[in-house]
């Protein structure tokens, strides 16, 4: 079998910089050498860097010394298979060194700082791969490229198979019931079933299947559906509700912001993923809600206010300007706050009640009431 070789090239250190200086050499000529071992150590103004051995294989026609610098893809050396394997003809030269037009190519598309073996950056151009996306540091080789290539592939995979329309609803209950209604008010979304622990298999909820429980959403992502709506209230446990988040978060879902097409929105809202608006609310200017906040029918959330995350304000509530809810809270039907008061985290304040002033975090508010006495 004939001896083969291949070339070991300096890299590109710095665009701005075409050469690097030889200030270490680890090998000599004729040297057995392991894939992986150092070659030598390059400087520049600005970096210091290894060239490694791509492959195992003895040094031929070592090209540079100590001291030395050395334009950026000139060859350092050949590592071969066999001792004796010698250069034939324009190999042989002498430093090799490259045209003024192929350094200014490499300066122009290899990023700074960046190693590359010249069969991994052939690779990486043939699948036209974006060489600012491979690592800084290590020495690329084609290996490497190779898995960054199936990764976008796989991606690209994934990206085709995802539907944008599909969805799912977690919790078959009352809740849910109104989620469905509201999904369908929309025409943006296909409802591919709803996700329940505590109901059988292909029970039907307003003509939606139930596919299962928390132990099927794996399966679900990798079929293309990658959209969920909560339909956990949490009334009586918030923790339920976000719970089910996490699992739906593990599981890669994201979280489209429902709004019911009756209900009124200020453009300078801001409304955080998960948030869903019920039939009838109003959400005025400068309005805050945090992740997963449920604004029920009717509820008027006020200029100003703001909705840490999962708040629950329910049917027919009335914030004022400048109101505060904290993170949890739940906030009654019919319940009124006055201007600027803040309501503290993981408060549930009673239908009907009328708020004055500020409430202490996980505080309840009895129905009817009026805070402070």
């Amino acid at each position: 079998m004939e001896s083969s070789a291949i070339p070991i090239q300096i890299p590109l250190l710095n665009p701005n910089e075409p050469e690097a200086k030889v200030v270490s050499l680890q090998v000599e000529e004729g040297q057995l050498v392991e894939q992986g071992e150092v070659l030598c150590t390059l400087e520049t103004t600005k970096s210091t860097a290894e060239v490694l051995a791509e492959v195992k294989g003895y040094v031929i026609s070592l090209q540079f010394s100590e001291g030395q610098n050395a334009p950026a893809g000139a060859r350092l050396c050949y590592l071969a298979d066999s001792k004796d394997w010698e250069p034939i003809g324009s190999q042989a030269t002498t430093p090799e060194q490259p045209d003024k037009s192929s350094a200014h190519a490499n300066q122009e598309e290899i990023p700074a700082g960046l190693r590359i073996s010249k069969p991994a950056l052939k690779l990486a151009r043939l699948h036209e791969l974006d060489l600012n996306q491979l690592p800084i540091g290590p020495l690329v080789t084609e290996s490497m490229v190779r898995e960054n290539i199936d990764r976008r592939i796989q991606k690209d995979a994934d990206e085709a198979e995802f539907d944008p329309t599909a969805l799912i609803i977690y919790g078959g209950g009352g809740h849910g019931k109104s989620l469905i209604d509201l999904v369908r008010s929309l025409n943006t979304y296909e409802i591919r079933g709803i996700i329940d622990d505590g109901k059988m298999v292909n029970e039907r909820i307003m003509d939606v299947a139930v596919l299962g429980g928390a132990n099927i959403l794996p399966d679900l992502y990798n079929r293309g559906i990658r959209k969920a709506v909560n339909a956990v209230g949490g009334i009586g446990d918030i923790s339920s509700r976000i719970k089910v988040f996490q699992h739906l978060v593990n599981n890669g879902f994201e979280f489209p912001v429902m709004i019911h097409t009756s209900a009124v929105v200020e453009p300078t809202a801001e409304l955080s993923p998960g948030v869903q608006i019920f039939p009838l609310a109003y959400i005025g200017s400068d309005v805050r809600v945090g992740f997963g906040a449920i604004i029920n029918t009717g509820a008027v959330v006020s200029h100003d206010c703001t909705l840490q995350d999962y708040a629950n304000i329910s049917p027919g509530a009335l914030l004022a300007g400048g109101v505060k809810i904290g993170k949890g809270s739940l906030i009654g039907m019919g319940v009124t706050i006055n201007l600027g008061v803040t309501i503290g985290d993981n408060s549930r304040i009673g239908n009907g009640a009328t708020i004055k002033g500020d409430v202490p975090e996980n505080s309840i508010i009895k129905a009817g009431s009026t805070w402070p006495d």
